[in-house]
């Protein structure tokens, strides 16, 4: 490593207006949150020289409300706090699932799903649970800030739509209501630290024993996590039915172009996550009627 440079800037304004100086310079800048995916990184390939934007200690990234009018989980919050909050257990044990993979313990004492999330991984554990239950993405901008979808954020392997000057401040969630919970499943190879072979998320709310909405992802089966509309509509308006899952299984298998690789066939995925996406819906579904 060479020409490696280190700022913890006090504010936000701070760390925009040193992300765009860097920019201008022709420097690279790096955040740094949780730190879990920068320092393989940087025992990795392309040691160019850098700024490791230190965001830990910024008020605003360590922010953590669940109120009725909404769920705020700061980009520095590490996915340990989340996993261990009462509130968040309750509202949305399906992100809080997907967020009890990523790594060890000791590894989520500073991972956090905002760095999963900007990391833009297609096999990412979190994101596909995100963009089930609605998340929006709170970008700090030179101007303020701005928001965007999950599921507009992440646009490609390894790439994410930050614009030069911009970071991730957190993520905001709607409160599900009573009648809304949530499930994310994978599939890996081990049952322990491995990247997903395929993975769904799925957020349902039933009301008398109908499905009135839903919102269904997936991930690790395309170059970024997906939602698919298709699967919902399948969904909606139903008893959620053996014929009904199977179909929105098969929405989830159409809308998947995965690669093929030493993890398993493009075909093979394709099969896993239809499974997956029935498994993850019922799973859901009982939590609702309190199973």
């Amino acid at each position: 490593m060479e020409s490696y440079s280190y700022a913890a800037p006090s504010n936000v304004s701070e760390a925009v207006t040193l992300l765009a100086g860097n920019a201008s310079e022709g420097r690279q800048t790096q955040i740094l949150a949780g730190g879990t995916d920068v320092l393989v990184q940087m025992r990795g390939s392309g040691h160019s020289p850098r700024t490791l934007l230190d965001i830990k200690a910024l008020a605003e990234t360590n922010r953590l409300e669940v109120g009725p009018n909404g769920i705020y989980i700061g980009s520095a919050v590490p996915s340990a706090v989340i996993n261990e909050n009462a509130e968040l257990q309750v509202a949305l044990p399906g992100l809080l699932e997907a967020a009890d993979l990523i790594g060890s313990t000791q590894i989520q004492g500073r991972a956090t799903i905002c760095g999963n999330l900007c990391n833009a991984s297609p096999a990412g554990d979190s994101i596909p649970a995100m963009i089930a239950a609605g998340a929006v993405c709170d970008i700090a901008t030179a101007d303020g800030s701005k928001e965007l979808l999950v599921e507009d954020f992440v646009t490609g392997v390894g790439q994410n739509a930050l614009q030069v000057g911009e970071f991730l401040l957190g993520l905001k969630l709607p409160m599900p209501r009573p009648e809304t919970k949530d499930a994310y499943l994978r599939f890996t190879p081990r049952t322990e630290m491995d990247i997903a072979v395929a993975g769904v998320g799925v957020s349902l709310t039933v009301i008398d024993g109908i499905c009135i909405a839903a919102r269904v992802a997936i991930g690790a089966v395309a170059p970024t996590a997906r939602l698919v509309p298709d699967a919902a509509k399948a969904l909606e308006g139903t008893d959620l039915n053996e014929q009904v899952l199977a179909a929105a299984g098969e929405a989830c298998k159409a809308a998947a172009s995965p690669i093929s690789d030493k993890r398993g066939t493009a075909e093979y995925r394709k099969k896993v996550v239809a499974v997956l996406c029935r498994r993850a819906i019922a799973l859901a579904h009982q939590r609702i009627q309190g199973a």
